[in-house]
C-alpha cells in the first residue's frame, strides 16, 4: 500500500526533531488540524540506522518522555508521536525527489552543527556526501523544472538567521545555474528564519527521546509564511532578535555565570545545574543577579515583562530534577561564551540606555 501524501519533508532523524517539531505536529494533528504528515529523510547513508527509521514510522508511533517542571508542577509523562508517515534515506533519492516535487509544501531540517558546511562533493551531481544545502539545491532544481510550485524551507539548525544563511548558501551553489532558477529560488521559495529550544537529554531506542516540558519554535513572520501548525510551543514573532536576546542573555548567560564560578572553584561548586538551584544560597545569588543586573537591561530595551517571565521559566528549567546537566560541559569554550553572552549583554544593555553598575557581570567580563 502506498504511503499517504506528506506535505512536510524533513531532513534529519535527530532526537531533537523527534521531541520537538515532530511532536508538535503530532499533537496538532491529534487536535484535528490539517498539518503533515511527515516524510523523514536520513541525510547520510548509514545503514546502521535502519531500525530507527522503521521505528519512527511505526503505526503506533514512538515515545517521548516529558520530564521536568512546568508552571510549578512536576511533569513526568509519556506521549506517542504519530506524525511520521514514512522514512527514507539518501539511498532512496529518486523517491525523495519525487516527494519534494509532487507532495511537499514545507521542507524542514535539523542536520547538526556540520550540516551546512561545504563539502568536496557539492559541485557535482547528487551524492550522499554532499552538504545539506547542496542536496536541497538538487531538490529545488527538480521542483523548478517541474513547474516551480511555491515551497517553504524551514531550517532548525542552531545558526543565527538560519533561513537567510541557508538561502545564501543555496544561491551560491546555484551561481552556475540558469538565471530563471536563481530568480525562482529568491521569489518562489519562502526561507523561514527560526529559533528552536528544548533540552532533549537522552535518546530512547530504537526511536524516541527524553525531553524537558519546555519547548519553543519561534518563527519570524514574513510575507507568504505558512504556519506549520498551531501549538503552544510554536510562536510567530515579528522580531526574532528579541527571542534570541532572551535566550542568549538570560538562559545562556546564567549557564556561563555558573561555569565561571565552577572553573574558579570546582571542588566547592555543584557539578550539576539542578544542584546549583537546590542550594538556597546559590539559587538566591542567581536570582539576585538576574534582578539587579540583567532585567534592567531588558526593561531599558522595552521588553521587561517578557524578560521577567523568561527568567522564571529559565529557573524552572535549571531546577529540572530529572536532568543531569553538567556545569563542566557548559564550561567548554568558556572564553568564547563569555564574549558572546556576558560582554555582548553589557553592550546590549548600554545601547538600550541601561547605565547600571552591573558589578558581577563586569567583573566576570574582565577576567
Amino acid at each position: 500500500m502506498r504511503a499517504p501524501v506528506t506535505p512536510i519533508l524533513q531532513f534529519g532523524t535527530s532526537r531533537f526533531l523527534q521531541a520537538h517539531a515532530d511532536l508538535f505536529l503530532s499533537e496538532a494533528r491529534a487536535a484535528g488540524q490539517n498539518c503533515g504528515p511527515i516524510t523523514v529523510v536520513q541525510t547520510t547513508d548509514d545503514a546502521g540506522r535502519a531500525r530507527r527509521l522503521q521505528a519512527l514510522a511505526a503505526p503506533g508511533g514512538y515515545p517521548v518522555r516529558l520530564r521536568g517542571i512546568s508552571a510549578g508542577v512536576l511533569v513526568d509523562e509519556e506521549v506517542r508521536v504519530t506524525s511520521v508517515a514514512r522514512c527514507l534515506s539518501v539511498a532512496d533519492w529518486a523517491e525523495v525527489t519525487r516527494i519534494a516535487v509532487e507532495e511537499a509544501e514545507i521542507l524542514m531540517s535539523n542536520t547538526g552543527d556540520s550540516g551546512f558546511q561545504p563539502q568536496p562533493a557539492d559541485s557535482g551531481s547528487f551524492a550522499a556526501a554532499m552538504s545539506y544545502p547542496a542536496k536541497l539545491l538538487t531538490l529545488l532544481e527538480a521542483r523548478h523544472a517541474a513547474g516551480g510550485r511555491p515551497v517553504q524551507v524551514m531550517p532548525m539548525e542552531l545558526i543565527s538567521s538560519n533561513g537567510t544563511t541557508l538561502r545564501d548558501r543555496v544561491l551560491e551553489l546555484a551561481a552556475p545555474r540558469p538565471a530563471a532558477l536563481r530568480d525562482w529560488l529568491r521569489e518562489g521559495v519562502v526561507w523561514a528564519n527560526a529559533l528552536v529550544d528544548r533540552i532533549v537529554s537522552e535518546p530512547l531506542e530504537p526511536a524516541g527521546a527524553v525531553a524537558e516540558p519546555y519547548g519553543l519554535w519561534a518563527i519570524a513572520d514574513q510575507p507568504g509564511l505558512t504556519v506549520p501548525c498551531l501549538h503552544p510551543c510554536v510562536q510567530i514573532v515579528s522580531d526574532l532578535g528579541r527571542v534570541e536576546a532572551l535566550k542568549l542573555y538570560i538562559l545562556n548567560l546564567g549557564h556561563t555565570v555558573m561555569a565561571d564560578r565552577w572553573l574558579a572553584a570546582p571542588q566547592t561548586t555543584p557539578l550539576l545545574v539542578r544542584d546549583w538551584l537546590a542550594d538556597p544560597a546559590l539559587a538566591a545569588q542567581l536570582r539576585a543577579l538576574y534582578e539587579a543586573e540583567v532585567l534592567p537591561g531588558f526593561a531599558a530595551a522595552g521588553f521587561g515583562p517578557e524578560a521577567t517571565l523568561y527568567v522564571a521559566t529559565t529557573l524552572e528549567r535549571f531546577a529540572n530534577p530529572f536532568l543531569d546537566h553538567k556545569i563542566s560541559d557548559i564550561a567548554q569554550n568558556h572564553a568564547q561564551k563569555v564574549d558572546r553572552r556576558i560582554r555582548a549583554f553589557l553592550r546590549f544593555a548600554e545601547a538600550a540606555g541601561d547605565s547600571g553598575a552591573k558589578p558581577q557581570l563586569r567583573a566576570l567580563a574582565a577576567r
